[in-house]
């Protein structure tokens, strides 16, 4: 954890203490499955980050005097529906929609301990997502809690741009996403805002690429959200 006046960041561990992913469809886990048909979904007892780190993590938040409030995991925190033609409700399991439980804790925590200007932040998904962290994840209506931010992959290629836009529209609380370009994403910090610029390279496979900024996100302090300005 690295602590300081401006910036309080929580390195999270997502991937060597939590529950064995439910519904497996095959060896290893890792699937995407259809909501309804697996319950188990729904056992409280799922963990994402094991219950030591629970722990630790929400007597962390309840202590922050920082500005800023951080979480630095491994993949996208908000829920990701990936409905089919027929209308089904399906997500990944690797990832919190895998966890909905531990999702819930951790969103409560954040909103009962009103944790000061949260974001989050990940990756491993291979694109670029921006998104709105609400108290209650399947409610678009309630309200907005955090701010996540997903980097893409270095060299790895990503998802179709047509597949994304389609879960962009069956996911309202995504504000955007993008595919197509290799990169990283560029943070300036101060205490009146956050502002993320979405970096791409032209080309990764070119040791000297151009570089340049697809789109520039704003969390003012204390107003929870990502906002674009370009």
């Amino acid at each position: 954890m690295l602590v300081c006046a401006l910036l309080q960041l929580h390195l999270l561990d997502g991937r060597q203490y939590r529950s064995a992913q439910v519904c497996p469809t095959r060896a290893g886990g890792s699937a995407i499955i259809d909501v309804e048909s697996c319950a188990a979904l729904n056992d409280p007892s799922l963990t994402m980050l094991g219950q030591a780190q629970e722990q630790w993590l929400h007597h962390s938040l309840g202590q922050t005097k920082a500005h800023w409030n951080v979480l630095a995991q491994a993949t996208l925190m908000a829920p990701l529906d990936r409905r089919n033609r027929q209308g089904a409700a399906r997500i990944w399991t690797d990832g919190w929609d895998g966890y909905p439980a531990a999702r819930q804790r951790l969103l409560q925590t954040l909103a009962t301990q009103r944790v000061r200007n949260p974001v989050v932040i990940g990756g491993d998904v291979h694109l670029f997502w921006v998104a709105d962290l609400h108290a209650q994840p399947d409610q678009a209506q309630s309200p907005v809690i955090a701010s996540e931010f997903v980097c893409t992959s270095i060299t790895s290629q990503g998802p179709t741009q047509a597949s994304v836009d389609t879960l962009l529209k069956q996911n309202p609380h995504l504000k955007y996403g993008h595919s197509e370009h290799r990169g990283y994403v560029r943070v300036e910090l101060t205490a009146q805002q956050w502002r993320a610029d979405l970096r791409a390279l032209e080309n990764e496979k070119t040791p000297n690429s151009s570089c340049q900024t697809l789109a520039r996100f704003v969390v003012e302090s204390d107003r929870p959200g990502a906002q674009r300005v370009s």
